[in-house]
């Protein structure tokens, strides 16, 4: 029978190339468990020889030896295998434990190169990327031949913009220099208030940016070749510096100045619930009367809670005491606080006529009224009566003005009394019959909706 081969030999190369290979170390253990399945197998196999020795017919002397010779051999073997596993293991882990140190001594190596890496971009200098060239734009140096006049409707379509394209002739145009592009433009004003653009062409395109902002004027071929806008082949230009803007002074604070009503604004002063804040040189025309201490100048609806009156004011408003009660006429500065008056600083003051004839009552039937007793009094139709009701310092009797046209008043009569104490008479001319409540309200003067008191009072006319 032949030796085994030992696999402590073929360790070594194994060894060797787990020192380069990191994935020796399966394919070793896999050699060494074959070497040793190999060794097995034939020791097995002689010992079954052994025993069929017996069964041929052979003596049992010569029998025990081979089988014990076998025994040996295979007890042999399997010491070798031993052996050979025990080598292989070694190597197999003096290799991987070389790899291990391997792979530990590159790490540092690999964080050395990454860091020297690092470092290299940083010292680097910054990549400096330089402007392409432009390229120079083709410019029109030659003038092109003359062309034919625009006439005025050409000139008006080229001027109105979103129409005109196409137009091309001989012209002028004004406007304002500017850069479109680093080409010189015109910004021409068209019509509409529409800002049209030109580029300027021709030899004196190169010359042309120098004024710009300037007002230029340029005449030449001109083509509109959009809706919007175009280009001029300038054949001759002129440009004027624009003027500096001067300074605007500061607005000096002056004083407003008071200026005489025109008739339609004297008109709203004496208009109930019109006119309010208005204020100015005015001559009004009313009945002087009194409440409290102050004169009161009644212009418009006496008598009724849309009256507008004026209390008078200034050096001119002294001694009227005996104008009470009578037409006066007074100028002034007049203030109209609120829809129903304010008041009058006066400077002339002049008696007038009335403007109407008071109602003549004599051959009236007239039925009086005193004080703020409600009753019901009978009244014939076209004939009149009166009510009398006595006032108190800062306010006033008056009634609806509803009730004064359906009544028929006439007057409203002032009537100062001694020691202050004032009455005030209504004077009636009903002109339909029937029934009707009439109510007298007690308000605080200029101020109509202010009520201190009221009372009612029926009245029935009769046929």
């Amino acid at each position: 029978m032949a030796k085994p081969k030992s696999g402590a030999k073929k360790a070594t190369p194994a060894a060797k190339k787990a020192k380069s290979k990191p994935g020796v170390l399966k394919s070793a253990s896999k050699r060494v468990a074959k070497a040793a399945a190999k060794l097995v197998t034939k020791a097995a196999g002689g010992a079954k020889a052994g025993k069929k020795a017996p069964a041929e017919g052979k003596k049992a002397s010569s029998v025990k030896k081979p089988a014990s010779a076998a025994k040996k051999t295979a007890e042999k073997a399997a010491a070798k295998v031993k052996q050979v596993a025990v080598v292989a293991k070694k190597a197999v882990e003096k290799a991987a434990t070389k790899v291990k140190e391997a792979a530990k001594a590159k790490e540092p190596a690999a964080k050395a190169v990454e860091k020297a890496a690092g470092k290299t971009k940083v010292a680097s200098p910054a990549r400096v990327e330089t402007p392409a060239a432009e390229k120079p734009r083709p410019r029109a140096t030659k003038l092109p031949p003359p062309g034919d006049p625009l006439n005025k409707r050409d000139m008006e379509q080229l001027l109105t913009a979103g129409q005109g394209r196409g137009v091309v002739g001989e012209g002028s145009l004004k406007g304002r220099l500017t850069l479109v592009e680093g080409l010189p433009g015109l910004v021409v004003v068209g019509r509409d208030k529409r800002e049209l653009v030109f580029i300027l062409q021709g030899p004196d395109q190169e010359v042309l940016p120098a004024y710009v902002d300037h007002k230029v004027s340029v005449s030449g071929l001109i083509k509109k070749t959009t809706n919007y806008g175009g280009t001029v082949d300038v054949r001759k230009f002129s440009a004027k510096k624009p003027e500096a803007e001067e300074p605007a002074p500061a607005p000096v604070e002056s004083e407003t100045r008071l200026r005489y009503l025109s008739p339609g604004e004297v008109s709203q002063v004496i208009s109930a619930g019109m006119g309010a804040g208005m204020k100015g040189f005015a001559s009004l025309r009313g009945n002087l009367e009194m409440t409290g201490e102050e004169f009161v100048l009644v212009v418009s609806n006496a008598g009724t809670r849309q009256q507008v009156s004026f209390i008078l004011e200034g050096k001119g408003s002294k001694g009227l005491r005996r104008f009470l009660g009578q037409t006066i006429s007074v100028t002034g500065v007049a203030d109209k606080s609120s829809g129903w008056g304010g008041r009058i600083d006066v400077e002339n003051v002049e008696v007038r006529p009335a403007e109407a004839r008071p109602i003549s009552r004599e051959g009236l039937e007239i039925v009086h009224v005193e004080g703020e007793l409600s009753a019901n009094i009978d009244v014939r139709l076209n004939h009149a009566f009166t009510v009398r009701l006595q006032e108190q310092p800062g306010l006033s009797w008056a009634i609806e003005p509803t009730a004064a046209k359906r009544l028929g008043l006439r007057e409203s009569n002032f009537e100062p009394g001694a020691e202050g104490a004032a009455t005030r008479e209504f004077f009636f001319t009903p002109r339909n019959p029937g029934a009707s409540d009439v109510e007298f309200f007690l308000a605080k003067a200029l101020n109509p909706g202010q009520v201190e008191r009221s009372f009612k009072l029926n009245v029935t006319v009769r046929p």
